[in-house]
């Protein structure tokens, strides 16, 4: 269905995407009331970035993305001033829109008025005055700034002292540095430094040309490829007019339910160890284990990193797949279920899991919670749902959601979803279309903006290309859910004990990468 064709008596033009989706100009004191009307309407920021458009129109350009029950809205603020470009900041509607505001001086030199000055992404790896963004950036002439502190904001009192843990933490775990204020073993405060592995994604984009973007764009957080793959063709698509084979967004869905799986099962088992019931551990990693086999059989590989492609996917599924998928779907079912009642009566494990790591529903409304954290929240929120597209406008997947908002609400969502998404794999294995998997992309116009977004199995990942000529890419603003619900994790310790971190923490399971870009 489209979208209303004004919002909020801005005029407004349709965005190609695969969700419903518009963009408008919000110059001036329009951007501040777009904001507050969209706070108003219980709308949720969806992400915020800036471009840099000197050599085109003598300005740079901020835009924020509002995902609404019609779809999505898109802003633009041009700034003319080059000397100090600045705008209004939406951080106190929309706290989420702090860190984003953070990244954009870091990496483009635009400043939101009134907002948190500190800088997020740049960890002296250039210097202050240098913009990464800007046009005119030559990364062979830039060396490492000099180290320079971080000023975490203290906490006083009888009592309280600080521990600070990471960035560098045990095994494989990517960088981030966590600064707890504590009186005994109570947190008091938790505050966040990440964006150590930043790896400059929107201006590597910008040296590639369409045909490659989704090599890329799958590599953005390993273990949601499937989900930021897919967002990058279906902006790519969409900006072309190109129409995916049905056959093709079947096996596309059944992907990335595969990949949701993933992640599921192996996080259902690292909670469990977290709890001291390394049985759980073992259970599931042994169901991924023969999930992620499963890929390679019929997929091709055990993580899709180059499965979805423009056009479509890679390679049909062989002769034997049906089989092989129709035997494996009832396994993880029952072994599923069966850890779960296993967990459900395990005393030591509830104990545990209840009333650890809270976040109140209201709370995370505030704090702009999207995707699984959200709905263990009680917030019903599921592009899968929301906003279908194919095929998932014909498989009618369940919400599901949680009420208490702990560990063992994330817990039990992720149980649920794991169940619906073995529903949803065996409705897409027995109504598979026949027919090609993948079609010709033709090469797009530019200066057009196209979005891609898709539910993954944190939440919604968006991709926002902006074409260039011949070819090329223009710009490119990637945005993981991550990058929202990080600083939910600073609230839902609060009043926990300090050892009870690591479970609160594997309960969101956030990705380091992702909310870097």
């Amino acid at each position: 269905m489209p979208m209303q064709s004004t919002i909020f008596d801005l005029a407004a033009t349709p965005l190609p995407s695969n969700v419903p989706a518009i963009r408008c100009e919000a110059h001036g004191d329009a951007w501040l009331r777009l904001a507050e009307k969209m706070r108003a309407a219980g709308s949720r920021l969806l992400t915020l970035w800036g471009t840099d458009d000197r050599d085109r129109d003598a300005s740079f350009c901020i835009r924020a993305a509002w995902l609404t029950w019609e779809g999505v809205v898109v802003a633009e603020q041009r700034i003319a001033d080059a000397e100090d470009p600045s705008y209004p900041s939406l951080a106190e509607l929309f706290p989420a829109a702090s860190r984003l505001q953070r990244a954009v001086y870091d990496l483009l030199g635009v400043r939101a008025n009134g907002a948190d000055t500190r800088g997020w992404l740049r960890h002296s790896g250039w210097p202050e005055n240098v913009f990464p963004l800007r046009r005119d950036f030559d990364a062979t002439k830039q060396d490492a700034a000099d180290p320079e502190p971080y000023p975490f904001v203290p906490v006083e009192g009888d009592g309280v002292h600080e521990i600070a843990v990471g960035p560098v933490h045990a095994g494989i775990i990517e960088p981030g540095h966590f600064r707890f204020s504590v009186v005994g073993e109570k947190v008091l405060r938790l505050e966040e430094r990440l964006g150590y592995t930043h790896k400059g994604v929107a201006k590597l984009f910008q040296t590639m040309r369409q045909e490659d973007g989704h090599r890329l764009a799958a590599r953005l957080s390993g273990d949601s490829a499937v989900a930021f793959s897919w967002a990058w063709c279906a902006a790519q698509e969409f900006l072309t007019q190109t129409a995916c084979p049905p056959r093709a967004t079947q096996l596309r869905a059944l992907a990335l339910e595969h990949e949701r799986l993933a992640n599921h099962l192996g996080d259902l088992g690292a909670l469990g160890n977290d709890a001291g019931f390394a049985f759980g551990l073992t259970q599931f990693s042994r169901m991924k284990e023969h999930l992620l086999r499963a890929n390679c059989e019929v997929f091709g590989a055990r993580y899709l990193m180059d499965y979805i492609v423009p056009g479509g996917v890679a390679q049909n599924l062989p002769q034997h797949a049906v089989g092989r998928l129709a035997a494996l779907y009832p396994l993880l079912d029952e072994g599923t279920r069966a850890m779960r009642a296993i967990y459900d009566e395990h005393a030591g494990v509830q104990d545990r899991f209840r009333g650890a790591g809270r976040l109140a529903r209201d709370c995370a409304e505030q704090r702009g919670a999207l995707g699984m954290a959200a709905r263990a929240s009680g917030i019903p929120c599921d592009l899968r749902v929301d906003h279908p597209w194919p095929p998932y406008d014909a498989l009618q997947p369940r919400m599901v959601t949680g009420t208490t908002g702990d560990v063992a609400a994330r817990v039990q969502v992720r149980f649920d979803e794991i169940l619906e998404s073995l529903r949803l794999c065996r409705s897409l294995l027995q109504g598979l279309s026949h027919g090609p998997v993948c079609t010709e992309v033709l090469r797009w116009a530019p200066n057009r903006i196209g979005l891609g977004l898709i539910e993954g199995w944190r939440g919604p990942v968006m991709i926002a290309v902006e074409t260039g000529a011949n070819g090329t890419i223009r710009s490119c603003h990637t945005h993981d859910p991550s990058v929202q619900n990080w600083p939910l994790l600073e609230h839902a310790i609060l009043g926990n004990i300090v050892p009870d971190f690591p479970l609160i923490n594997k309960s969101f399971n956030l990705s380091y990468s992702g909310q870097d870009g």
